[in-house]
């Protein structure tokens, strides 16, 4: 199951000071994380730009990327060890939104179009968007979760830089599907688990679908 970070802050950061540390939290893991990662953050002119990468994320040099105020991050621990392609990387990304997921979903009677699992949820959430996307994203989950035998995990994150929501839904194993919040001096983190050696995280309710306005 894979690991996420979202930060957002009122002044300029640079990613490095981010993803050092969300690089120890995958390095550690209890599960290996080191199926490739990527992340999307909006540039000095407000563009949105994304990277990715099939090399495990604590081998990655950090220091190239320039000061951003949103950061979007996801390291991939593939199911079964399959589908290791840089194409199969999220943040998977449309005209408007970014999308990053982890979980396991077993028996899903849904058809949509997508390479792999989580960009079939991303495509059949959109379908719901009628110009409000917290509630797509509600009414999309709701029923990916009546026509799925099994949901160890559903954790999404998705933005498109303006307003960002989350979904959060695990049936098992708290400590690692569990998503958690803090905010420091302006700067709003939440990420699969605390950095290391800090203790002022927040853990968020499972079962939350929320629009993150911090």
């Amino acid at each position: 199951m894979c690991r996420l970070l979202l930060v957002k802050s009122d002044k300029p950061f640079y990613p490095s000071e981010h993803l050092e540390k969300f690089a120890e939290v995958c390095r550690i893991s209890k599960e290996y994380q080191g199926h490739g990662w990527g992340m999307a953050y909006r540039d000095v002119m407000g563009d949105r730009r994304i990277h990715k990468s099939t090399k495990p994320i604590w081998e990655e040099t950090f220091s190239k990327w320039p000061a951003t105020t949103f950061l979007l991050v996801h390291a991939r621990s593939a199911f079964r060890d399959e589908g290791i392609e840089i194409e199969n990387n999220m943040p998977f990304s449309d005209n408007r939104y970014v999308f990053i997921f982890n979980g396991e979903l077993q028996g899903v009677r849904i058809k949509e179009d997508g390479r792999i699992g989580a960009e079939k949820i991303f495509n059949y959430i959109k379908r719901f968007d009628k110009g409000d996307m917290l509630q797509a994203l509600q009414k999309g989950t709701d029923i990916i979760q009546k026509k799925t035998r099994y949901i160890r995990a559903m954790n999404i994150i998705l933005t498109d830089f303006e307003r960002t929501f989350l979904c959060t839904h695990y049936n098992e194993d708290p400590v690692y599907f569990a998503m958690h919040q803090t905010r420091k001096n302006g700067t709003y983190m939440l990420c699969s688990q605390p950095y290391p050696g800090e203790t002022d995280w927040q853990q968020i309710e499972n079962n939350t679908t929320k629009e993150i306005k911090e």
